[in-house]
């Protein structure tokens, strides 16, 4: 009975005794197996080291014993000290400014145009004006020129007539100054017309790394010579590997070769420098060109290798060169539309097929799909307008006058929307406006300016008989190629002068600003100058020596002196009644160099580093100015009605707003002022009440023609703060400002729920 019990309680942990039991047999056996033998011929000699060690362990013998000899020094010597060299820090890594000079991207192409004395006012003229707007860059080369160079060209001399010569010195140019900005280089005649965009179109379907030169091969007149040259007649085309083989052997090429022609020249140096000949067919591409007759007529010419032609040669007079220019643009839009129809019926028909059907192709087909808006704030909203009248104004008014642009663009429209509808239905029916009923129109960001009209229209048929109907018109006027407008470079190292202009009832808040300034500038050491300009009315000015009214804010300024014996704040006095900012400029831009750059400041505005990098970046000398719009708190007690305002205040909808109807701020160069104010001068002996009807902003508007700037600046942060108006500058600045106190108090909400708790107590 036991044994049973004790064989139940055992077998339940028996496989696991068994297990480690042969676990631990295995281990053993495997040490059997690999342990290397103890037959190491050292062993007993460190055995006998171990023993000497081991008899006097507190010793440090003097050297080790082998073969008799001591091999080893442990006697202790003096190492002198040598101080650690400190490494030269190392150089500073300079950027590229640009990402393209970084990796060595280049242009595409450059053009050259070969010139000369005579034809540059009349042949080079013209062919600036039929390829300048397509190409990057166009130089053009002549021996000699005239006192006078023609607006809008760049105009490399090389003072001599001689062709060779000439020829010369224009490859040896683009060698020193574009080989390393391009990969294709084009020369021609400016008695040639160069269909610009084919030719950029070749060079953009061409391997860089070709020695290429292609145009219209010929034969050498009067030459054993093997191998053909390009007729310059028809310009070629010249890749920038072959221009660097030509390169060291340029002087050769001058010095050794003898031409008549410069064609004929440079077509021997590239054979004996470059070995390679004059081709017009490279990688299946062909190097299309035609040659004019003398009283040909584009209109009339029927040769398909007119119609293909890159270049056509030669031109008599400029005005055969706009006749062709006008030929070939024709074609070119002609072409154009045809390759939209052919992608609109491609898209049509692989939307037939899609999940959604042809539900999937938008109308227009080939535009951007109208924007769909996510909340009820980003709903796009329509203009209702007829032909006279237009109900969304800029002023607010329910209805006003269409003119100007927006009267032409309407007019446009209703033109165009004829016409489709006449290509529509004739010549079965003819359609006559009689009026626009109704007219609705908005832009769309992804697409472009819709329209819908409601027309009513007479209706003529063949048999003459003819009634009235009213059809309604969609159209789309969808947006172009958005193109990068080429900016001047500009640099954030630009010095800035601040100008704060302060009266009276601004005084208060210059401690304020003083505090902020001095924290961001003077403890930063800015590259900013603080200019400080005191006005006085004459009553303030004839009491300055008795009650100063600024002169805690001079004693201030002393203070910050003092404080910063690096930093000066200079100040200006000024007496006048109506302190206009164009009155203040005048004065504040005799004081300064024509290119300094001035910040016009507010004394509400906290000025800061982000701010003055962006007014440095946005304002371009000669080109254009930076109007920033700030962000003005609203009024407490309004937008935290019956609670604690927030320590710091974000930039959030319910706390304030940018006010777009203040132009105090600005950024601008002394340059730009000077040269608008000059423009001014004669409307100003005529009238010199606008120097205080008009503003630095209005001035800029109306008597420049810089780019005018103006944008939402969140580093520009104003405090809440009623401002005063002064009704002697002009109404327009007058209305503004006042326009700018009734939006500074609240937000609709915050206004509509003060008037309803206003109510509800009036009320009970």
């Amino acid at each position: 009975m036991r044994v049973s019990m004790l064989i139940s309680l055992i077998r339940p942990i028996g496989p696991v005794v068994i297990g480690i039991s042969l676990g631990f047999t295995l281990s053993l056996l495997s040490v059997t197996w690999v342990e290397e033998p103890c037959s190491n011929p050292d062993w007993n000699r460190r055995d006998e080291v171990a023993l000497e060690l081991d008899e006097n362990p507190y010793s440090l013998p003097a050297g080790s014993l082998q073969n008799g000899e001591n091999v080893e020094d442990f006697e202790p010597r003096i190492v002198p000290y040598k101080p650690v060299q400190q490494q030269t820090p190392p150089k500073k890594f300079y950027r590229a400014k640009y990402i393209s000079t970084e990796l060595g991207i280049r242009e595409r192409l450059f053009a050259g145009v070969l010139t000369s004395k005579n034809t540059m006012n009349t042949m080079a003229v013209a062919v600036n004006r039929t390829i300048r707007h397509h190409l990057d860059n166009v130089v053009y080369f002549t021996g000699m020129r005239n006192r006078k160079i023609p607006h809008g060209m760049f105009v490399v001399t090389h003072g001599d007539e001689r062709l060779i010569w000439n020829m010369f010195q224009t490859i040896r140019y683009v060698l020193e100054h574009y080989i390393n900005e391009y990969d294709w280089f084009y020369f021609v005649q400016d008695d040639t017309y160069i269909q610009a965009d084919r030719i950029k179109s070749l060079v953009g379907h061409l391997s860089i790394h070709t020695d290429l030169y292609m145009g219209s091969p010929e034969e050498f007149i009067g030459d054993e010579m093997e191998g053909r040259y390009c007729y310059g007649g028809f310009g070629y085309l010249l890749s920038r590997t072959l221009l660097l083989k030509l390169q060291p052997n340029l002087e050769s090429c001058r010095n050794d070769i003898l031409s008549a022609r410069p064609d004929e020249w440079l077509g021997r140096c590239i054979i004996d420098y470059g070995n390679v000949n004059c081709v017009d067919q490279q990688e299946g591409l062909h190097y299309q060109r035609f040659e004019m007759g003398k009283n040909s007529d584009p209109n009339k010419e029927e040769d398909i290798r007119f119609k293909n032609a890159f270049t056509v040669h030669p031109v008599l007079d400029p005005a055969q060169m706009y006749r062709l220019h006008k030929y070939f643009t024709e074609i070119e839009l002609q072409r154009t539309y045809e390759e939209i129809e052919k992608l609109q019926a491609e898209i049509k028909n692989t939307s037939e097929v899609a999940f959604d059907g042809n539900r999937s192709a938008h109308w227009p087909i080939g535009i951007n799909p109208p924007f769909e808006p996510k909340t009820r704030f980003e709903v796009l909203r329509w203009e209702y307008f007829t032909e006279d009248q237009v109900y969304t104004c800029k002023d607010g008014s329910p209805k006003c006058e269409l003119q100007g642009i927006d009267k032409a663009d309407v007019t446009n429209v209703i033109e165009i929307a004829m016409g489709e509808l006449n290509k529509k239905y004739k010549p079965v029916l003819h359609l006559k406006k009689q009026q626009l009923i109704n007219g609705y129109r908005r832009f769309d960001p992804t697409r472009g300016m819709e329209y819908t009209l409601d027309l009513q229209l007479e209706v003529v048929n063949q048999k003459g008989r003819s009634r009235s109907i009213t059809k309604r018109v969609h159209l789309v006027r969808p947006l172009s190629d958005v193109e990068i407008i080429p900016m001047p470079y500009v640099t954030e190292a630009t010095r800035v002068h601040i100008i704060l202009a302060v009266t009276v009832h601004d005084r208060d808040y210059v401690n304020q600003f003083l505090e902020v300034y001095a924290t961001n500038f003077f403890e930063m050491s800015e590259n900013a100058i603080l200019s400080f300009l005191f006005i006085y009315d004459p009553f303030q000015a004839q009491q300055v020596n008795q009650n100063d009214i600024f002169a805690n804010v001079k004693a201030k300024i002393s203070a910050y002196e003092r404080k910063y014996p690096v930093t000066k704040i200079p100040w200006i006095s000024v007496k006048t009644e109506a302190p206009s900012q164009i009155k203040i400029m005048d004065i504040i831009s005799k004081k300064h160099p024509v290119d300094t750059l001035f910040f016009v400041a507010n004394v509400n505005t906290n000025v800061n580093s982000e701010f003055l990098n962006r007014c440095r970046m946005n304002t371009i000398n000669n080109w254009q100015v930076f109007f920033p719009i700030h962000f003005q708190d609203y009024n407490p007690n309004i937008a935290y009605h019956n609670q604690q305002p927030p320590p710091t205040i974000d930039l959030i909808k319910d706390a304030g707003h940018f006010d777009r109807d203040v132009f105090d701020e600005a950024c601008f160069y002394n340059s730009d002022y000077m040269a608008a104010r000059t423009k001014m001068v004669t409307d100003v002996q005529e009238n010199e009440e606008i120097l205080e009807a008009l503003d630095v902003y209005d001035m800029f508007i109306k008597y420049s023609n810089l780019h005018i700037f103006r944008a939402v600046e969140p580093a520009l942060h104003q405090k809440y703060r009623h401002k005063v108006c002064n009704p002697r500058l002009g109404e327009e600045i007058y209305h503004r400002c006042v326009q700018s106190n009734l939006e500074g108090l609240g937000s609709r909400s915050q206004l509509a729920m003060l008037l309803f708790e206003q109510e509800q107590g009036n009320s009970t």
